[in-house]
């Protein structure tokens, strides 16, 4: 039987949801971009961006999505995907004539938010990082910091 301090908190297990809805638009569009290889590209370079910018774009929301998705390596995930957006708030979403532009404008600075706050905070009880940090004994000292 589990002792009442072994079982995850409501913080934790809220901090997990937060982290699969977060993740959830990464997954999903790394996967839709990913699934027609070609017409990402072809977008890409409609926008001036070369094919391995489409696949680095693809990696990072697949890669990092898990990342925050099953908490390992959560600090990183989550500190790209913040860059992440607000590179693509200031490079994309600038016409803030168009209610739809600014839209997004705000809605990936919202989102670069609230992956701040989760680098900050890191992936906590329920994640991978946890589990290796309870288990793997001799971590580096920057391996430490970030899980």
């Amino acid at each position: 039987m589990k002792s009442v301090s072994s079982r995850p908190r409501l913080v934790d297990l809220m901090l997990l949801l937060g982290r699969l809805l977060l993740s959830l638009i990464f997954l999903h569009e790394g996967s839709v971009l990913a699934s027609d290889i070609t017409a990402t590209v072809d977008t890409f370079a409609q926008l001036g961006l070369s094919a391995p910018v489409a696949f680095a774009t693809i990696a990072l929301q697949i890669g990092a999505g898990l990342s925050i998705a099953t908490g390992c390596l959560c600090r990183l995930g989550a500190l790209a995907l913040a860059f992440f957006c607000l590179a693509t708030a200031l490079l994309f979403h600038t016409n803030f004539a168009s209610q739809n532009e600014l839209l997004h404008f705000e809605k990936d600075l919202a989102i670069a938010g609230g992956m701040f706050v989760l680098a900050a905070s890191g992936a906590r009880a329920i994640s991978i990082d946890r589990l290796l940090r309870k288990r793997v004994t001799g971590i580096h000292p920057w391996l430490k910091a970030v899980l």
